[in-house]
């Protein structure tokens, strides 16, 4: 499956993209949605902030919900449940982390080793609010994953793959090793098992989510 108007991080430089949502999947109980990079994925605080990808979903849509989030900054696949029990059975399987998400990023040069694990607290940075820094003393327990693959246009393309879900957690992470992210995509939210008959009770109508992921990395 291909979004209407995202492109494919496997073939293309990654960066910034820019413009509407797209539509990936349409199912009874659950939509996919790609985000571009600069949009809000709820609304703010402040009428300025009211433009979001829901508010545009819902326009075409109006029984969608948001089950998860990205950031202004970061384009990628959003899950938006169509009812309450898909919502319920969605916001459950992302609280207990069944969902293993992939990010690919652009950074200046190679971490050192070329793979391996970022453990590292993260909190509420109180100097320069809203931000995040890493903070041994007080911060909550943070592991990410990352794989370097190979040199692209604009940097070195990673690959990211979050343990925690701390805010902010992967830029924090790449920031600490010295490589802030210049670009930041969420690839593949995968979810273990299967959403088909008796998940949500009745006909079977949620696949699994491994089905609905944009993009061969292997």
């Amino acid at each position: 499956m291909s979004p209407l108007d995202h492109r494919s991080a496997t073939n293309q430089p990654l960066g910034p993209p820019l413009g509407d949502w797209a539509l990936v999947d349409e199912r009874r109980d659950f939509l996919v949605v790609a985000k571009p990079a600069r949009m809000l994925s709820v609304p703010g605080i402040g009428p300025e902030k009211q433009d979001c990808l829901i508010t545009r979903v819902q326009m075409e849509f109006p029984d969608a919900r948001t089950v998860h989030r990205l950031d202004w900054d970061t384009s990628g696949l959003l899950v938006l449940a169509r009812n309450a029990r898909a919502h319920s059975f969605l916001s459950k399987a992302f609280a207990a982390r069944d969902v293993d998400k992939t990010y690919e990023a652009l950074i200046d040069a190679p971490l050192e080793p070329v793979e391996g694990l970022i453990d590292l607290p993260i909190g509420k940075d109180h100097e320069r609010r809203p931000r995040y820094r890493i903070d041994p003393e007080s911060g909550r327990p943070s592991q990410t994953r990352y794989r370097v693959t190979e040199p692209v246009e604009g940097g070195i393309r990673i690959i990211l793959e979050p343990i925690t879900g701390r805010s902010h957690q992967l830029r924090v992470h790449l920031l600490a090793q010295g490589r802030p992210a210049a670009a930041l995509e969420l690839l593949e939210p995968l979810l273990e098992g299967t959403l088909g008959a008796g998940a949500l009770g009745g006909a079977p109508s949620l696949p699994a989510l491994q089905a609905l992921a944009l993009h061969d990395l292997k």
